[in-house]
Order: structure tokens, then C-alpha cells, then sequence
């Protein structure tokens, strides 16, 4: 067995609100990452009714099709639209901004897309801020 571990696609970053929630995404994302996603935000819904969200992508390589369509995954969605008031989404494709405005309109979620160098903007408009890393 390898001492080295790679880190992990989905690594969540404290916030300073209780109810915000902050997600890092690097590099391609599996089936698995996606499940340890939403496993961490049905844990926030269990403590809080709504939350606010934002996701910051960084050098992204795509995604497994089957990751999102899943059955857990698509359990993730529903719930997703239960519990997040806000949804900022930083960085990440050129197609991003595009889904997420085509899909702005049908959801009670509000969603914007920020460009890779607009974080501080993202943080901004879901009013959190990273908490330190110590």
C-alpha cells in the first residue's frame, strides 16, 4: 500500500455561518465523490431547514455520467431543493454559467455562476466568509 493518498475531489471548507455550507472541487469527479457530496450536505439538512451553498472548481477534468445519474444522486437533487436557499457555483467549465441559466427559471433555488477570479463576490453574495484554517 501506497504512503501517498491523493486528496480528496470534494473537500469541504468551513464557514463562518452555521448555515453555510462550502464545497472545493479539484479535478475529475466519480460516482463516489458526488455520493460523499451529498452524504455531507444531508447531514447540514438534518441541522438546518435551509442552507445556503457554494462551490469553488478548480482545475476540472470532468465528471463520470453515471455520477449523476444515480439514484442517490438524483436523491441528492430532490433534496437539494428542499434545503439550499442560496447556490453559488465558482469557477468550473465554460458551460457552467449556461446550465446554470437554463436551469435558474425552473427551480426555487437561487443559483449564479461566478468566474474563477469572482470568489470573493460568491462568498459575498451567500454572506459567509472561509473560516481560517488553523
Amino acid at each position: 500500500m501506497s504512503e501517498y493518498s491523493p486528496p480528496p475531489v470534494v473537500r469541504r471548507i468551513e464557514t463562518d455561518r452555521a448555515d453555510a455550507y462550502a464545497f472545493e472541487i479539484t479535478g475529475h469527479i466519480a460516482a463516489p465523490d458526488v455520493e460523499n457530496a451529498y452524504g455531507l450536505l444531508e447531514a447540514a439538512y438534518r441541522q438546518h431547514d435551509k442552507i445556503d451553498l457554494i462551490v469553488l472548481i478548480h482545475d476540472y477534468e470532468g465528471f463520470d455520467w453515471n455520477a449523476i445519474l444515480t439514484d442517490a444522486t438524483m436523491l441528492g437533487k430532490t433534496n437539494a431543493l428542499k434545503h439550499i436557499r442560496k447556490y453559488a457555483v465558482v469557477g468550473g467549465p465554460g458551460w457552467m454559467a449556461g446550465a446554470i441559466a437554463v436551469f435558474r427559471p425552473f427551480v426555487s433555488v437561487e443559483m449564479k455562476h461566478f468566474a474563477a477570479d469572482e470568489a470573493d463576490e460568491a462568498w459575498a453574495w451567500i454572506d459567509a466568509r472561509p473560516r481560517p484554517v488553523a
